[in-house]
C-alpha cells in the first residue's frame, strides 16, 4: 500500500527539459511507456544528458513528464539551466518558472504499485488539501531521486517524487 509521507512547495527557476517526446502511439503493450525507458538504458541516451550538468533543484535525477495539450506528451529527461545547448538526436522545451507540489510517494517499485491512476489521486488529494491549485495543461513530472528512489529501505520500498506545477497565487 503507498503512502504520501511528505508534500511541500518549491519554487522552480525557468528551465529547460531535454530529451526525446513521445505521445499515446509510443505505449506498450500495457499501456506504460517502460519500453522506452528500456531503450534509454540500452543505448545510453541518459550518459549524454549527464555530462551537460543539471539544474540544482533537480539533484541530477532523471524525469518522466507528462502534460496535455492538444495531445498527450510524455518525455524522459532531465532539468537543465535556460539556454543549455542541446545535444544533436536530443528534444527540448523551456518551461517558465513556477511553484511546483511535491509529493513523495513511499511504496514498491516492484509492483509498480507507486505508478498509476491511484497515487496521482491520492497526490492531487493532498494538493487539494494544502490549499494549493494545479495550473492548466500542467507539467506532471515523477522525479527519480538517487537514492531516494534507487536504494530500498528494510521493506523493499522507496520513494517516488511526484510533482506538478501549480498556480502562482
Amino acid at each position: 500500500m503507498v503512502e504520501i509521507i511528505k508534500i511541500y512547495k518549491e519554487k522552480f527557476p525557468s528551465l529547460r527539459l531535454i530529451g526525446k517526446r513521445y505521445t499515446d502511439k509510443d505505449r506498450d503493450s500495457f499501456g506504460s511507456f517502460s519500453n522506452k525507458w528500456n531503450e534509454w538504458f540500452e543505448k545510453g541516451y541518459f550518459k549524454t544528458l549527464e555530462e551537460l550538468g543539471s539544474l540544482p533543484e533537480n539533484e541530477g535525477a532523471y524525469l518522466g513528464c507528462m502534460r496535455c495539450t492538444d495531445e498527450f506528451e510524455y518525455w524522459i529527461g532531465m532539468f537543465f539551466p535556460e539556454q543549455t545547448p542541446v545535444p544533436e538526436d536530443y528534444m527540448y522545451v523551456d518551461i517558465p518558472s513556477g511553484y511546483v507540489g511535491i509529493c513523495w510517494i513511499y511504496g514498491r517499485e516492484d509492483n509498480g504499485e507507486i505508478y498509476g491512476q491511484e497515487p496521482h489521486d491520492i497526490c492531487m488529494s493532498k494538493i487539494k488539501d494544502e490549499g494549493w491549485k494545479v495550473e492548466n495543461n500542467a507539467w506532471v513530472f515523477e522525479r527519480y531521486n538517487c537514492p531516494r528512489f534507487t536504494t530500498p529501505d528494510e521493506n523493499g520500498k522507496i520513494i517516488l517524487d511526484y510533482c506538478i506545477y501549480l498556480r502562482d497565487e
